[in-house]
Parts: C-alpha cells; structure tokens; sequence
C-alpha cells in the first residue's frame, strides 16, 4: 500500500483539472498576445480563467496577475514594495516560508532596509502586541506574514493584524500559498495589500500562481521583455496550466465546509490514534480547528532506535510525509521553524498533510507503521 500524507509540499492533481486542461494544451495552443483567431481564443480562455479566480476571492480580475507560482509572487510583492513603493521597513516573523525570509535578507543587503522580526509565542501565534510596537516605526513599512504556517498550520489572526496595517499606514503581504482554497477568503472584508497563491497546493498544475495586488497600489513590471499581464509580469502565460488553477479553485472551494469538516475529523483521528499507541507524542503548533490549518499534524516523536531514520524507516514502508517545508526537508539542516519555537530538537518531528482525497484506512495503515517502528 502506498499512503500519501504530504499535501502540504503538493497535491495530486484533480482529475478534472486535467481534463480541462488537455483541449487546452491539445487544441488551443495560441499566443493570448496574438490578435489573430488563435490568439484571441486563447486569450479569451485565460481571462475568463481570472474572472473565476477574482471572484473566488472576492476581487477585481484586474487585481489578478498570474506567475509562476507562489515564490515569484512572494518575491514580486516583496520587490516592488522595496524598489517601487518606497517601504523602508519590513516587518516579518522567524517563521516565515524561505520565499519571504530569503527575499527579505537579499532586500535587506541590496537596500540596507531596516527589518524587524515580530516574535511568537511557543505555538507560533505572533505577538499583536509587540507587532503594534514594532508599526509606530518612522519608516513607510510593510507587514508579510503568512495566513497559514506551511509547518505547523498556525493560523495569523489576519483581520487584528490588517486593522493594525491600516492603524499605522503600513502596506500588508501574506503568503497564502497553504490557505487558499482551504480556508474561505474574501478581501472584500480584509484591508490587504498582496496575497499569493501556488495551483499546486489545491490540486491544480505545478509551475502557475498568481499574485494579487490591491488597485490602490500602482506598480509597474516586476520581469522586463513584454507586455503581458497588463506590463505587470512580461512573458507568455502559461494559458493551459491557468485554466488548470482556475478549475482546481472552483472544485475544492465548492462544497468548502463539507471537506473541512471531513479533513478536520481525519486529522482528529489521526491525533488520537498517535496518542493511543505512542506514548508521549507531541504535537507542534496549534492543533484546534479555530487556530490551525486542518490539513497540517506537525508530531514531535519520542526517541527511538529508529532516530535520526523514521523518515527513511517510514518512506520504505509506503508513507509518504516529510520533516518540515519540501523546500528544505531534504538539506538536513532541519526545520527552522521549529527550531525558532525551540521545540525539542532531539525527537524527530515529522509533518503529516491531508487533502479531501485522504481516507481513514490511509491513517490507519500509517499509524499502524510507526506502531511498529517504535515497539519492534
């Protein structure tokens, strides 16, 4: 049996996603910039593609600029927040996806910017307090912080922090790559600047996004060479993989509250089975529906013979999870994450990530793994 629990570093694609997409690739296969028939057709296809994205979410299509995926959007926000409107001032957290840090720390030394790390309390809830504190700063800044924690699914209390953004006239960035589609979100009722989103993470193709930018913020071209996507993001869009992510949004937004409630009861069973026949598991972050992302279980293990080799011991067996964020599990460096929330660096913490398409017998035959792991 081959069990997949890893939806948190990408999902199997929908097959109706692919089905949509096919035609695409298959029969209309022209340039969107193209003003002849084929251009024209593709064209048509892509937009009605953003019409259904922007009302997913509650925007303008306008506001809509596809990319690449969620680490071109994160660095386009990012970017042009320094390069063009003039932020002097970055605010983020230690917990951040290395798309943000990492873009943060090469701003940093390209514009000698000034960035402040808001803390987080064990569970990896900011501190609005300190974050308050940290937005009385002089400098025009810019707050980015995720929605949802990739690792350990903590949640940001995104309304306290934009109320807090438009107190202080500050711009707001957050990384939604783990959120949207799993959490209903509508910027008609949050005061955002930039949010992203990666297809892949909701059962859609790899290698598309896009970046929504707030119309009251007038940016120019993030990547030079063309003008598509209205002279925001120069090069021809990847129209198949577009309508992909258009119809993977449709489906796993449709019916939204049934599969939160069927991935939140499978996470429950799965916490309960570990603390049924693994004494002392712990659990990393948040684990309640109201503060966590239902599709993440972060689980710190006790110590084993198997230390240092349950991933390897669990990958053998069929199961497919991970140590921390796909971007780095396989560097051995371990989780920055959970090493900023000094959790207990000895035991092996392991990431198990759930889709509507996850059932219970997968569960059980995971668990029923590492039964064996920790008492043979």
């Amino acid at each position: 049996m081959k069990v997949y629990l890893d939806n948190a570093a990408t999902t199997p694609i929908a097959p109706e996603v692919i089905d949509i997409m096919l035609p695409i690739l298959k029969d209309n296969f022209g340039n969107p910039s193209s003003s002849h028939c084929f251009g024209r057709n593709a064209k048509a296809v892509l937009e009605n593609a953003r019409r259904t994205i922007a009302k997913s979410i509650q925007c303008s299509p306008s506001e809509i600029i596809f990319t690449s995926g969620g680490t071109e959007a994160d660095n386009m926000a990012l970017r042009c927040s320094v390069e063009q409107l003039e932020v002097k001032h970055i605010i983020t957290s230690k917990l951040e996806h290395h798309a943000v840090l990492h873009t943060v720390e090469y701003l940093q030394k390209l514009f000698s910017l000034h960035v402040s790390y808001v803390k987080c309390d064990e569970k990896g809830n900011i501190d609005l307090v300190h974050l308050k504190e940290l937005l009385e700063s002089e400098h025009k800044t810019l707050v980015s912080l995720m929605h949802a924690n990739n690792e350990i699914g903590t949640y940001l209390p995104i309304q306290e922090v934009s109320r807090l953004c438009i107190q202080n006239k500050a711009f707001f960035h957050s990384d939604t790559v783990q959120s949207i589609g799993h959490i209903p979100l509508n910027l008609n009722e949050i005061n955002i600047d930039f949010i992203t989103c990666s297809a892949h993470k909701l059962h859609g193709p790899k290698g598309v996004g896009f970046l929504y930018v707030n119309k009251r913020n007038k940016i120019h071209a993030f990547i030079q060479g063309g003008a598509q996507e209205r002279g925001l993001r120069s090069g021809t869009e990847n129209t198949a993989s577009i309508v992909g992510l258009a119809k993977a949004i449709e489906l796993i937004t449709d019916n939204l509250d049934e599969k939160i409630e069927k991935v939140w009861e499978l996470k429950k069973y799965m916490m309960n089975l570990l603390q049924q026949n693994i004494p002392n598991v712990l659990f990393n972050g948040e684990t309640s529906l109201e503060k966590s992302l239902y599709t993440i279980l972060n689980c710190s293990f006790p110590a084993s013979k198997n230390d240092g080799m349950l991933l390897f011991s669990i990958d053998l067996k069929g199961i497919a999870c991970s140590g921390g964020s796909a971007c780095t599990s396989g560097a051995n460096t371990g989780s920055h994450v959970l090493r900023e929330l000094k959790t207990d660096l000895q035991r092996q913490a392991i990431r198990f990530s759930f889709s509507h398409y996850t059932t219970k017998a997968e569960i059980d035959f995971a668990v029923n793994i590492l039964f064996e792991l920790f008492n043979n």
